[in-house]
């Protein structure tokens, strides 16, 4: 069987491109996700107190608004995290397939019914919501062939 391939080189060129016009006609015919969902959507929930502790925070700040985030369509969990800076940062996940521009949408009015209920520093410097990103989509690496001319701080 392969010696007629051999024997008659045009006939396997001819099978050989009419196989490959058949791949490219069935990769553009395909549907393809081009980034699939892997991570679950997330909305990030940050708010500024200025001057205060992390304490203070987590005792004011953050209940006020877990309390209203919590039970938000969708949502499997969040996490809250207060520094000593006067920041609070609340994550809040959702279930894979969600659209994370709906579940911001919700948040954002959850967090709107609460700020009644903050310290008046806190409303007045914001409360921001945002959708984030849980994967990383790419990372760079820098180096130097000269380590003594360009070194980490210079790159």
């Amino acid at each position: 069987m392969f010696e007629r391939f051999i024997n008659r080189p045009v006939l396997a060129t001819v099978i050989s491109v009419f196989i490959f016009l058949l791949g490219l006609i069935g990769i553009t015919q395909l549907p393809l996700t081009q980034f699939p969902d892997i991570a679950p959507p997330a909305v990030q929930v940050s708010a500024t107190y200025p001057g205060a502790d992390a304490q203070t925070i987590a005792r004011s700040v953050a209940p006020s608004l877990e309390e209203a985030i919590n039970g938000v369509d969708d949502m499997t969990y969040m996490t809250s995290t207060s520094s000593n800076d006067g920041s609070l940062v609340i994550n809040v996940l959702f279930r894979t397939g969600t659209d994370p521009d709906q579940a911001a949408v919700n948040v954002q009015n959850r967090v709107a019914t609460a700020t009644s209920q903050l310290p008046e520093e806190v409303t007045r410097f914001g409360v921001t919501t945002a959708k984030t990103q849980n994967s990383m989509i790419m990372v760079i690496t820098l180096f130097s062939d000269d380590p003594e001319t360009y070194d980490a701080t210079f790159l």
